[in-house]
């Protein structure tokens, strides 16, 4: 009995804690405007200094119904500006409370609020967003690096508004100035080119930037202007051979990872460098031979010298955090340093204990920590000269194997584009990749709904196929199912359609690979190429067909599934007279292959396509002003002569 019972007491209770909260909520939804508004002051006084008032409004479902009167036009600006000021109220409890708020997207509306003519209004909706923004529980990328809110700032004349500011007496307001513009200009190059041609006081911003990151001006400035002008050069609104960032932005950057900066400067400092120079190999072999930067970067990973010694436990964590921060902003900048120059790789390889730093790095507890290792190892594994030494003597292969298992996608994508590389056919930890079962992950990963990791499993697949043994082929095809490799043939993204026929090149070589898997998967494959040379695809991905063609008609007995199908002979046909010189030369290939007369039935083969009318054709392309189609021509006339 006492189980029965112990419901209704629970219920009963909280009944009492509500029924006192329920009727301030029941009030917001009155038809009468005035009765409405009076009902959300007396919430707001209800809930100021009163955490438990506050969460039992919000569990009612009060904020809600706030936003909606806040955005609607119909409400009075008295009316709005009191709801704002009850949501902000809200905000001030505990971080619940935070959360409850920015699942019902509080942010969005507040920020419209900002348009209103009415300044109360306009300052209610501030202190909220600030009461919002100041709290950990909230991500930092929800306001202004959001393209929407850049958008929605840029629009109402944020640039122009704020650019006079830069040039105010007072340096609070400067600074807050140019923090605007910094996250203003990220990633948008609407805004990015927009700045370069603002002046004030008949001087353009990015000279004024300029002026700013000197020597002489508070590090917190120069750091600021730097990510100014390194979001303006990478929307392409400053080139990146300019004098203002060879000369100044890049020089500053890599000034705040000298070990007299403060920690977090050098952190702010590497990342902003590793950014700017991402895509230019120009600006990372300049930043690699300034100061000594790859050396520099070395003593990211020297902090705290002794963990062990510090025993409170508030400054371990702190000091466990920037520790973090320094190797993910490391990891950052090697990467950005050596994604195109060979020379630089080997220099950062060759730096104290560089790639036992990256492998413990891929077991960081830190998930930034990781994705930054593994972002600097992908960097690193397009060295042919590392994948044969460094990578090999660390066996590198074994933590990226490990990183792959129940990863984020983020971590994914990057640890298996690092993957293809390491299967490419010169690379030592080809084989023992093999053996730790990577087949049947990878096979997993073109099955994914993310794009990157489809394209990066079938592209690590396609390598791991190139000159293999046909036990490695049968697996492969196994793990994929022909229904898969049909799904990935019909992809609507093209990388992935490439890819799928590069691996099915690779399959499909050496004779009797290719004859043992057309009699296994014959029937299937000839239909996918015919689907493509049939469909609206561009020229590459008819090439790479035709191509598979030309290796098919290459088998002994795998050539028989050209010849018995004229729908395909046909299709070859057709492109042999095609406009383009690519497709034309391809399907020269498959009729090469399958009239060369020192092959059993030669000569059945030969008479068949003469009498489809090959040989004219041959005859007329003997005659192309194409050394390759003509000497194509005359190699494939020679064998019905001979």
């Amino acid at each position: 009995m006492a189980c029965v019972l112990e419901a209704p007491l629970r219920m009963s209770v909280l009944s009492e804690v509500t029924a006192s909260s329920r009727h301030y909520v029941d009030r917001l939804f009155d038809l009468d405007p005035q009765k409405v508004l009076q009902g959300v002051i007396d919430m707001k006084n209800a809930v100021i200094g009163n955490n438990k008032q506050k969460a039992n409004l919000i569990v009612l479902g009060a904020v809600p119904r706030l936003l909606y009167l806040l955005q609607q036009e119909t409400s009075s600006t008295e009316l709005r500006t009191e709801c704002a000021v009850v949501l902000g109220s809200l905000a001030m409890g505990t971080e619940n409370n935070v959360k409850s708020l920015l699942d019902c997207h509080i942010i969005p509306a507040l920020l419209q609020g900002l348009l209103s003519p009415d300044l109360k209004f306009i300052e209610a909706c501030l202190r909220c967003l600030r009461t919002i923004f100041i709290s950990p529980v909230t991500p930092e990328d929800l306001l202004y690096t959001g393209p929407d809110h850049q958008t929605i700032l840029f629009n109402h004349g944020a640039v122009q508004n704020i650019a006079h500011l830069l040039v105010s007496t007072s340096y609070k307001v400067r600074m807050q100035a140019l923090k605007c513009f910094s996250v203003l200009a990220f990633e948008n190059p609407q805004v990015s080119m927009t700045l370069v041609n603002v002046s004030v006081d008949g001087e353009l911003l990015p000279q004024i930037f300029v002026k700013m990151l000197q020597r002489d001006k508070p590090i917190e400035m120069q750091l600021t202007s730097a990510k100014c002008l390194t979001s303006m050069c990478r929307a392409g609104a400053i080139r990146t051979d300019d004098p203002c960032i060879i000369l100044k932005t890049l020089p500053c950057l890599v000034r705040m990872c000298s070990k007299d900066r403060l920690l977090e400067e050098r952190v702010e400092g590497a990342e902003t460098l590793a950014y700017l120079i991402e895509t230019d190999v120009e600006l990372q072999r300049m930043a690699s031979i300034t100061d000594h930067l790859i050396v520099m970067l070395a003593d990211y990973f020297k902090y705290p010298s002794s963990v062990s010694a510090i025993t409170d436990i508030k400054r371990l964590d702190h000091d466990l955090k920037h520790a973090h921060e320094l190797r993910q902003a490391a990891f950052k900048l090697y990467a950005s340093l050596g994604a195109n120059d060979e020379d630089i790789r080997k220099k950062i390889i060759e730096t104290e204990n560089m790639m036992d730093r990256i492998v413990n790095g891929l077991s960081e507890s830190s998930i930034k920590v990781r994705l930054a290792a593994v972002r600097c190892l992908h960097s690193l594994s397009r060295s042919v000269q590392q994948l044969r030494t460094s990578f090999q003597d660390h066996a590198v292969w074994k933590p990226l194997m490990k990183v792959l298992q129940n990863a984020p996608n983020e971590i994914l994508v990057v640890a298996s584009s690092t993957l293809c590389n390491l299967l490419l056919e010169f690379s030592p930890s080809k084989e023992p990749i093999l053996e730790s079962g990577a087949i049947e992950l990878l096979c997993s990963l073109t099955q994914s709904e993310n794009l990157a990791l489809r394209v990066n499993g079938i592209w690590a697949l396609m390598n791991m196929a190139f000159q293999a043994e046909q036990k490695i082929k049968s697996d492969i095809l196994r793990g994929l199912s022909t229904e898969q490799l049909f799904q990935l043939l019909s992809d609507s993204d093209v990388n992935v359609l490439m890819k799928t026929l590069g691996l099915l090149r690779n399959l499909l070589s050496t004779r009797p690979h290719i004859d043992h898997i057309m009699s296994t998967h014959g029937k299937q494959i000839m239909q996918a190429v015919t689907l493509i040379l049939e469909g609206e695809h561009n020229i590459e991905v008819k090439e790479q067909t035709l191509c598979i063609l030309a290796n098919i008609a290459d088998g002994t007995t795998a050539k028989e599934l050209i010849m018995t199908n004229d729908d395909i002979l046909q299709k070859i046909k057709y492109y042999m007279s095609h406009s383009n010189a690519k497709l034309q030369l391809a399907a020269m290939f498959c009729i090469s292959n399958l009239i060369w007369n020192e092959e059993e039935g030669s000569q059945e083969r030969q008479d068949k396509l003469r009498d489809m009318g090959i040989v004219d054709i041959l005859h007329k392309l003997s005659q192309s002003s194409d050394p390759n189609l003509c000497d194509k021509a005359k190699t494939a006339l020679q064998q019905y002569l001979a």
